[in-house]
């Protein structure tokens, strides 16, 4: 075994970046000219140029002439040496940057094919240890020029933030930040997962200062029977059974004749609040905006914004001197957030000059309500409302759930109803529709956070036919999803919505896509409630999570 050590990495030659990396302190070798810098650049440039320009005229006289080349006069021969000395300070200021980058590279380069070489035996433990493991190797930085950023940005001479902006290369970015936060924190990053990510696809839209992704296994229940249709459903969950149980729930709605759904509302809500001197200029304005022979006016400003933007309601709400205002609109297949942003200014914009005393305090004042749980959403709708139902025979309760219609709607009623009322609950007459819709969220590039109104379902169960059969339905309220824009771009979560032919922006009606992604939703919302609730009314909950959903590994070995 060769014992010889080899510099670490950190102590390789490191070629310089004039832009980037701060001069040291102290003496510089430009001290010692006896003239500044620039002009001595300057002198040996046109000494350079002068002399090569005269001597090539002088030979080009003694060809035309006849003379012999090696003959030269005194005043060539001092050209010559001009040329020659002029050449050498040249090459010397300019190339010898170029020339230590050219000889760090190829030295850091035959270190790492050593490290490669040496670390063979060591991977190949590793992999015999756990394949997992080996596979997320990640080298530390690429190159003496990475190591150099890494130790600037460790210092904080170079934001983090900046990197892409700087480098121009986001996956170099994403290798050089890592590897600096690993050495300030000290803690390892192994386990996150570097290659294989567009992060491109995420600059300034998705994600800032990334450093690797979390990896969410997709699974795929189905087919889901909706309105005559079939769809395999995608879920990101890390939850075991809830693919398995959403999947049993689809295979008794499918044998039962599938299910219906059906579209109440459609519109997006931003309610800014705005304050007044008064309560009555506060008033004054309510009944402005609650007038009918005004809201076209306020369409009108508020249109403006986008192509598919269009104004449907305002609702307002006093508070003593403050008046929120909760303008909805539709927003074609995008979520719509940022399209209701727009035209709320434009409102806000022209309303300031009918009312000059209005002080517009912020464009979101919780009266929308955005990422949490509110009445109005419960009550008023929000994104998407929607209304799913199914009647599940006698026969397919018994054979694929274990249970019955009475044993049903009175579990329904104790828990789901009752039950949620004791606790106050808020929009939560379910057994477990955040299961689902966070699932279907995550694999579609929805936002996560909206899981909270999204969520609001209320589920109702009773018997029809005499009995025989069960009526199974789930109301919600306020899906919030949509087809384009966000994290709907990526990928992966693209290639999820392509799966269920919600890809993109309708071509034929707008807002078709994303009106049937939450039909979808409320589909598979309605197959989760139905199979969970057979599953705690035959016994059978506690005994599928310890076959599905409890880890028999040892997390202190795998960690370590």
């Amino acid at each position: 075994m060769d014992v010889r050590r080899r510099p670490s990495k950190a102590l390789r030659p490191a070629p310089k970046e004039p832009s980037s990396v701060p001069e040291p302190t102290g003496a510089k070798a430009s001290d010692a000219l006896p003239l500044p810098l620039y002009f001595t650049n300057a002198l040996f440039f046109t000494l350079f140029f002068s002399v090569a320009y005269y001597l090539l005229l002088r030979w080009r006289d003694k060809i035309r002439n006849s003379v012999p080349l090696h003959v030269v006069t005194f005043s060539e021969l001092a050209a010559i040496l001009s040329l020659i000395a002029s050449f050498i300070y040249l090459l010397g200021f300019f190339g010898i940057d170029f020339v230590q980058s050219f000889i760090a590279r190829a030295s850091n380069e035959a270190w790492d094919l050593v490290d490669e070489e040496e670390g063979e035996d060591h991977r190949h433990r590793l992999m015999d240890c756990s394949p997992s493991m080996a596979d997320h190797i990640i080298p530390a930085v690429s190159s003496a020029e990475d190591e150099e950023i890494v130790d600037l940005v460790v210092k904080g001479t170079i934001p983090s933030y900046a990197l892409e902006e700087q480098l121009g290369d986001c996956k170099r970015a994403v290798r050089i930040r890592r590897e600096a936060l690993q050495r300030i924190t000290r803690r390892s990053l192994q386990g996150l997962p570097l290659d294989g990510f567009d992060y491109g696809s995420i600059l300034k839209q998705c994600c800032e200062m990334p450093v690797g992704y979390v990896q969410i296994p997709v699974g795929v229940a189905g087919p889901l029977l909706l309105d005559s249709f079939e769809y395999i459903v995608p879920m990101a969950t890390t939850e075991g059974c809830i693919v398995a149980s959403t999947n049993r729930g689809f295979k008794g709605i499918y044998a039962s004749g599938g299910a219906t759904s059906t579209i109440l509302r459609d519109g997006m809500t931003r309610a800014p609040v705005v304050r007044f001197p008064s309560a009555s200029r506060a008033c004054h304005l309510k009944f402005f905006l609650d007038n009918p022979s005004n809201f076209q006016t306020l369409a009108d400003e508020f249109n403006k914004s986008s192509n598919f933007a269009r104004l449907q309601g305002v609702q307002c709400s006093i508070a003593g001197k403050n008046l929120y205002i909760r303008f909805s609109c539709t927003t074609g297949d995008a979520m719509g957030m940022n399209m209701v942003s727009k035209g709320v200014e434009n409102v806000l914009a022209y309303l300031r000059n009918e009312y000059p005393d209005m002080d517009i305090i912020s464009i979101s004042g919780n009266f929308c309500s955005d990422k949490k749980p509110a009445a109005i959403n419960w009550i008023e709708g929000r994104g998407k409302s929607a209304v799913c139902e199914a009647v599940i025979k006698e026969e397919v309760l018994k054979k694929v759930f274990r249970t019955s219609v009475a044993t049903l709607v009175e579990l329904n009623m104790l828990k789901n109803l009752a039950g949620s009322a004791v606790a106050g609950a808020l929009g939560g007459f379910n057994a477990h529709a955040s299961n689902i819709v966070s699932a279907i969220f995550i694999a579609t590039g929805q936002d996560p956070a909206q899981n909270v109104e999204s969520s609001h379902c209320i589920t109702m169960m009773e018997a029809v036919n005499d009995g025989k059969d069960l009526h199974i339905s789930v109301t919600m309220p306020s899906i919030e999803v949509g087809t384009i824009g966000g994290g709907t771009q990526l990928a992966s979560q693209s290639a999820c919505l392509d799966l269920l032919g919600v890809k993109g922006a309708s071509k034929e009606l707008a807002g078709a896509n994303s009106r049937l992604l939450a039909k979808i939703v409320a589909g598979s919302v309605l197959a989760g409630e139905l199979s969970l609730m057979a599953a705690i009314a035959s016994g059978q909950l506690v005994q599928s999570h310890m076959k599905y959903n409890r880890s028999t590994k040892d997390v202190s070995k795998v960690g370590s």
